[in-house]
């Protein structure tokens, strides 16, 4: 990976917003917090990552306990924060009132070296990233673009309908990789095998789907839609209907 000179995200002492430090004056037994921006698991759902203004935390979910945290010295704080299973590499978009980086930029952060090791440049906000250990997945409103991890290959693009939640899925177990996300037109789900480089479209729902998940090994797909009043389960290889739970 290409490396960013000057992208600094070295720890230090978090700071208190005006607001917060306001209503610690006004009563002191109470311990600021900063705002929370995003939240997601890793992989195999061993932790879960949180977003904050003043950087990143990291907990592990059984035994529930803090496992990790990185602060950094600015108000703008973690939007997006994503970890290749419990490794020291992460994928961080920044957020808040006022980011260090703009939000269509992808930071490659390495841990173990405190540092950038890439980066990763769009023309619009990003709304979720996705990692493999092969690949990485970047989500915009209308698009997504998958690249080799290791070199930052362009390997595909694939566009969709409008996505402002950063709805996409990918398997995790499967090798070559399934990625599920919205098609072109409401209600859509696309399925896309990166074995057999073959697309497929399938008419999940009549409203807008607002939710999805795919099972570690690709062959299993959830949604659900706006009207929230079903739950369809699909063979993600062939976009079999399998079971509607109400």
């Amino acid at each position: 990976m290409a490396t960013r000179p000057g992208c600094d995200f070295e720890p230090d002492h978090p700071k208190t917003s005006s607001s917060a430090a306001a209503a610690a004056t006004h009563n002191p037994n109470r311990v600021a917090t900063p705002p929370i921006y995003h939240l997601s698991f890793n992989q195999n759902h061993t932790c879960f990552l949180v977003g904050l203004q003043n950087g990143f935390r990291i907990f592990d979910t059984d035994p529930f306990k803090p496992s990790f945290r990185r602060d950094i010295d600015t108000d703008g704080g973690i939007g997006l924060v994503a970890m290749l299973y419990r490794s020291n590499i992460f994928c961080l978009v920044c957020g808040g009132p006022d980011p260090v980086y703009p939000r269509n930029k992808v930071m490659i952060w390495d841990d173990h070296d405190s540092r950038c090791v890439g980066e990763l440049s769009f023309r619009s906000e990003v709304k979720n990233v996705k990692l493999r250990r092969d690949m990485i997945v970047v989500v915009l409103n209308q698009k997504i673009f998958v690249y080799n991890f290791l070199d930052l290959k362009l390997l595909n693009q694939i566009e969709t309908v409008s996505n402002p939640t950063g709805l996409c899925e990918i398997s995790h177990n499967s090798s070559p990789m399934v990625l599920v996300c919205l098609g072109l037109q409401k209600g859509q789900i696309r399925v896309e095998n990166f074995g057999s480089k073959k697309s497929k479209f399938v008419m999940a729902h009549d409203s807008r789907v607002v939710c999805m998940s795919l099972t570690q090994d690709g062959r299993r797909l959830a949604t659900a839609s706006s009207k929230g009043t079903l739950i369809r389960v699909f063979n993600s290889l062939d976009g079999t209907l399998l079971q509607e739970v109400w």
